[in-house]
């Protein structure tokens, strides 16, 4: 004959066919049974007694029955929090420490300094200093605390002996710990890879109790300091080595928009002569031509913003560009070349590293396009994508509020396309595979990062 489980007033109701895991208990937080309750009956009085189960328990005050599904997720919200309980229980009340990057960076939020200082190099002899620290602290037998009460065969000394043997030992376990963590930090770990060398200390006061031996806290507190001071290390060398290579990048388009001026400049000066010297042919003979005068002034004045461009380092071009199929449809690009054609530098960014070409709304020319770029960052600041790197400029905002934002500051914009046409995006739609698919290969490939990491 089966049985079935029969819930006391006042607990879930089991999904059908439930059978208690190994090692479950029921929620402190549910009653407690009758005293003449049958928590298993058999087939036959299941119905009866369980209907019984739901009217007592809907007569209790405020109580009313369960449907089907809400009493299974209820009673699933139970299993799982004993589970919970007993896995507390079963590792001597530590909690598991999280080891998924992904998750940790994205709790972690922005990255913030433990210990600011200027430079890299300011960290490295920081960390230099403190690995010294550390190293006297080993030599001088004051990383570990232990008793020299332990006997061992009714000997001080051998417990003495026994003591400081296990005492190395501990502390070595204790100090690969600590240069494992260290050796896998990254810029957002840093409350993992503490968690991780506390959770080793726990563990060795635990294991050590006997010789009431443990890691000393200032020791301890010299290793967390050498964790931060790596985490900083690594962001700020991470810092430095962006900041290069946007001033590399900086400076090889300085060098190409001076090029691209200079040659410009040496067009204008031979189309100028030549014009020069066929007004000069003409007037020799006594003869004029409107159009060739017309031509000469043309030129002039382009020579005369050649140089105004080639002096003026701060002039450029402000352009506002979106591209809807990498980045959605409320992400715009806020940007500044000082090309003479700025729709080569639109060309650039629509290459290789991303799937469509960019859409451009607005091409603005300004006098002083490096403080209009910045004064429209700033606008636009708490809306970044990238909020790690303030260097970057692509912001959550729609074509309509740039506009917005630059007509405050400038007063008059001739052309700004507000809607973007996204014809390369809006072409290949209809062919994207569905959503369920794209699901599965990123599953897919979820899974395979898994496996590697395991």
């Amino acid at each position: 004959m089966s049985v079935v489980f029969n819930p006391p007033p006042g607990w879930p109701k089991p999904p059908p066919g439930w059978q208690p895991p190994v090692g479950w208990t029921p929620d402190p937080s549910w009653p407690d049974p009758p005293a003449d309750w049958q928590l298993w009956l058999s087939d036959d009085d299941a119905v009866t007694s369980d209907e019984g189960s739901i009217q007592r328990s809907a007569t209790e005050p405020g109580g009313t029955p369960e449907s089907g599904e809400s009493a299974r997720v209820a009673f699933l919200e139970a299993e799982n929090a004993g589970l919970r309980r007993a896995l507390a229980a079963a590792s001597g009340g530590e909690q598991p420490v999280e080891l998924d990057d992904a998750r940790v960076l994205q709790a972690a939020g922005i990255y913030r300094y433990h210990h600011p200082l200027e430079s890299a190099a300011a960290y490295k002899d920081r960390l230099d200093a403190l690995e010294a620290r550390i190293a006297d602290a080993i030599r001088e037998g004051r990383a570990i605390v232990k008793s020299d009460l332990f006997t061992l065969n009714n000997s001080l000394a051998q417990g003495r002996r026994m003591t400081a043997d296990l005492g190395k030992l501990m502390l070595r376990a204790y100090d690969a710990e600590a240069d494992n963590v260290i050796r896998s930090l990254r810029a957002g770990n840093v409350e993992t890879a503490k968690r991780r060398l506390e959770a080793s200390r726990t563990a060795i006061v635990r294991l050590g109790a006997l010789m009431e031996m443990h890691i000393d806290d200032a020791f301890h507190a010299l290793r967390i300091e050498e964790i931060e001071l790596t985490a900083d290390w690594l962001m700020k060398k991470h810092e430095e080595r962006e900041a290069a290579r946007e001033e590399r990048a900086r400076l090889r388009e300085e060098a190409r928009v001076r090029r691209e001026l200079e040659e410009e400049r040496a067009r204008l000066d031979k189309e100028r002569a030549h014009l020069a010297n066929a007004l000069e042919t003409l007037r020799a003979q006594e003869r004029d031509d409107a159009d060739l005068v017309e031509r000469l002034a043309a030129v002039d004045r382009a020579i005369e913003e050649n140089d105004y461009r080639a002096a003026n380092v701060r002039a450029g071009y402000i352009y506002v560009i979106s591209n809807e199929g990498a980045f959605g449809a409320g992400v715009v690009k806020i940007g500044l070349t000082r090309r003479l054609e700025p729709t080569d530098r639109i060309a650039e960014l629509s290459g290789a590293s991303v799937p469509f070409r960019f859409d451009v709304h607005t091409l603005f020319f300004s006098e002083d396009a490096v403080t209009l770029e910045n004064e429209l960052h700033k606008h636009f600041a708490s809306r970044a994508l990238n909020q790690a790197n303030p260097r970057k400029e692509f912001f959550f905002a729609s074509p309509g509020e740039v506009r917005d934002a630059l007509l405050q500051q400038v007063g008059n914009i001739l052309e700004f396309t507000e809607i973007a046409d996204a014809a390369e995006y809006r072409q290949s739609l209809g062919a994207w595979p569905s959503s369920r698919q794209r699901l599965r290969a990123q599953a897919a490939v979820k899974d395979s990062q898994v496996e590697e990491r395991a």
